[in-house]
């Protein structure tokens, strides 16, 4: 996926993608800390979302462009952006309008798993 974009040189030069161009962007609500998702970006999706201040991602199922709350009314109204250490993932701090998780729930993360304690 070889797409033109707009993104700033010295950000995109930061960021250390997968073999497909993409990066991992986890998403948290400003209000209450929580995280809410897991969504991929690319350099145009990233621009994008730093420009409109309106989180859009890449939707691999899909092969398009998608920003969050478009279809669903779930909007997700950026506060910041941060980049890892590393440059391999976002943390995307956003305000979020209604549930976050495509199946309805706040977060995407609700099926805890279970953990032996030492």
């Amino acid at each position: 996926m070889v797409v033109k974009t707009d993104l700033d040189p010295a950000i995109a030069a930061r960021l250390k993608r997968t073999p497909d161009g993409l990066v991992a962007a986890v998403v948290r609500e400003q209000a209450t800390g929580d995280v809410l998702m897991l969504a991929w970006m690319d350099d145009e999706a990233l621009h994008r979302t730093l420009t409109t201040g309106r989180a859009t991602y890449w939707s691999r199922s899909r092969g398009e462009y998608w920003v969050k709350g478009e279809t669903s009314g779930h909007h997700q109204y950026v506060r910041s952006v941060s980049l890892d250490c590393d440059g391999d993932a976002l943390l995307v701090t956003v305000d979020q309008i209604g549930p976050a998780c495509h199946t309805g729930t706040h977060t995407c993360f609700s099926d805890e798993l279970p953990v032996v304690t030492p």
